[in-house]
């Protein structure tokens, strides 16, 4: 087995491999240049003030890479087009003309894209009005007439569809999947800002504070690596067969069922899911009518990241869309079909409905546990928060799974690539 730094070595000769980090470091550094943009009409003075002052918007700020305290052009991040992709993927579910669409290849994911796109515009749009109607009640933007309203709302509306872009091209160009990396490199920019706000409030009283917090995060990193790394093996065997002219000798394989099929995927959907009631509250909280400055109140305070409720819907979101994304992309009937065709059965149980069966039972299975260890992660920060007072650092300590799992994912995809270059050489 090779080491990190072999592989990385590896990767570095790699001309191909060169290129792909070459793109995705050099996208990485546009999108950090964008965070830093800020859109001319905003106070900023009065915008820090606000965030230094609320605990919700802090976080938000964390998932959008520091664009929104800055409020760059870019400071809607890729909130919008997530939502968008969890309301086509459910669509999708209930709909049988878009269940046959996703089902005619790479024609079907060309489709969908498109309507996501389209779906993008009309959420991006609704979420520009509202963060000017918030800013304008703050006092952080002043009044703005039709033509420099306009340019505001379509500026927003630009930097969520640059940011979209670059994530394609990483996807297409880079290492790894776009829209995570993307993710992961604004919860990272994020993370010096946050250690030296905590390192200015530092006292001897909180000493063991950090050194509890450092201990907890490092369990959740190891426990994070184990569980992605978790595999079930279900053993298959292939009885000797003939096919064509050639006959196949008897043979012993094993499916791997991951107990983290869905990744980091159900974090991000949570997180874009868990934030639009604050953000609707805070909005409508800040209207004249009286009805609904009283309702948005209520519902702000309700969605309060430190409140009960809060962590209770954000971890029954997790789990929810844990097993969501896993009944996508894992299919027992596809796959029982595949072990039939080829042959292969799996010990005392029979081919066919019951294969699907029980691969179903075992995927529930492992998965509810999955979830459950996904959930915990989620609301642990504000459990630590609680125990140890340290709440600069543990803001951030919700996007620890989303870091180490595409890390994880961005060392897999290498790792592909290298075995991929191997077998190249053996096969010419």
């Amino acid at each position: 087995m090779k080491t990190i730094t072999q592989k990385l070595q590896s990767m570095v000769r790699d001309p191909m491999l060169r290129r792909k980090t070459i793109i995705t470091l050099g996208i990485i550094l546009i999108f950090r240049v964008f965070a830093f943009l800020p859109i001319p009409a905003i106070d900023l003075v009065q915008l820090r003030s606000l965030f230094a002052q609320s605990q919700f918007l802090s976080l938000l700020d964390i998932f959008s890479g520091g664009t929104l305290v800055n409020f760059s052009v870019m400071a809607l991040g890729l909130g919008p087009y997530i939502n968008a992709s969890i309301v086509l993927q459910l669509l999708t579910m209930i709909m049988p003309q878009l269940e046959a669409l996703q089902k005619e290849g790479e024609y079907g994911r060309f489709k969908i894209n498109q309507y996501t796109r389209f779906l993008t515009v009309g959420i991006t749009l609704i979420q520009s009005v509202g963060v000017y109607v918030l800013l304008k009640n703050q006092n952080v933007i002043g009044n703005l007439n039709p033509l420099e309203f306009i340019s505001f709302i379509f500026t927003l509306m630009a930097g969520t569809f640059i940011l979209m872009w670059l994530g394609e091209l990483i996807s297409e160009f880079g290492l790894g999947n776009g829209i995570s990396i993307i993710i992961f490199a604004g919860i990272v920019g994020r993370v010096p800002v946050l250690f030296g706000r905590t390192v200015t409030t530092f006292t001897q009283d909180t000493f063991f504070s950090v050194v509890s917090f450092i201990i907890i995060a490092l369990f959740v990193i190891a426990a994070v690596v184990y569980i992605n790394e978790a595999v079930r093996r279900i053993p298959i065997y292939y009885a000797k067969r003939i096919k064509g002219n050639r006959m196949y000798q008897a043979a012993n394989n094993y499916l791997p069922l991951k107990l983290n099929q869905a990744g980091v995927i159900p974090i991000i959907f949570a997180v874009s899911f868990v934030l639009f009631p604050q953000i609707l509250g805070n909005v409508l909280g800040a209207l004249k009518n009286p009805s609904l400055t009283q309702f948005g109140t209520s519902l702000a305070r309700l969605f309060n990241p430190s409140g009960v409720f809060y962590n209770i819907f954000y971890f029954l979101l997790v789990v929810a869309f844990t097993f969501f994304y896993t009944i996508v992309v894992f299919n027992p009937e596809k796959i029982s079909e595949d072990i039939q065709k080829n042959g292969g059965f799996i010990p005392g149980i029979r081919p066919g409905k019951a294969t699907k069966k029980y691969l179903e039972q075992i995927m529930y299975k492992i998965t509810t546990f999955g979830a459950i260890f996904l959930g915990v992660i989620a609301i642990l920060p504000a459990i630590v928060s609680s125990i140890t007072g340290v709440r600069e650092l543990v803001i951030g300590g919700t996007g620890i799974l989303i870091v180490v799992s595409v890390v994880l994912e961005t060392f897999k995809a290498i790792e592909a690539q290298l075995v991929m270059k191997n077998y190249d050489k053996y096969s010419m």
